[in-house]
């Protein structure tokens, strides 16, 4: 009997700063000390913006400003399907305080690759590699 994997909808932010991505290292589960973009679930009647902005504020007590679909990523964990909107983002006020993150990086082009990102996010951070940085300074 073929059983359907459960699947999770989820955003990430790709935040950009002065030719940086910021990135986050996860404190706890199966996948501790892997990093991430930072984001989370998108609850029922959220849009995919507003959970984003819902997440960061939770995850990094931070107001975003959610620009434009960087890329989606579909990828078959061992015990779920993820599916991971990850939206070009800006901050717009705070200071990116880890409340449930064991660590936090601002990674220039050159350090994409000296942390063990999850799996999924490896793509995401192909597509970032492929981005023209400078489009997308941040104003602070």
């Amino acid at each position: 009997m073929n059983e359907q994997k459960k699947s999770i909808n989820v955003v990430a932010a790709i935040i950009l700063r002065d030719g940086k991505l910021f990135a986050t290292q996860r404190g706890y589960g199966e996948w501790k000390d892997w990093w991430e973009f930072p984001g989370g679930k998108i609850e029922p009647g959220e849009t995919p913006e507003d959970a984003l902005k819902r997440e960061i504020r939770e995850e990094l007590a931070t107001e975003i400003e959610v620009g434009e679909l960087l890329t989606t990523v579909e990828y078959d964990y061992p015990q779920f399907h993820l599916t991971m909107h990850c939206y070009l983002s800006t901050i717009i006020n705070g200071q990116l305080s880890l409340l449930e993150h064991e660590d936090a990086r601002w990674l220039g082009m050159d350090e994409l690759d000296s942390v063990k990102w999850l799996p999924a996010d490896v793509n995401v951070v192909n597509s970032v590699k492929d981005l023209n940085f400078g489009r997308y300074e941040v104003f602070d």
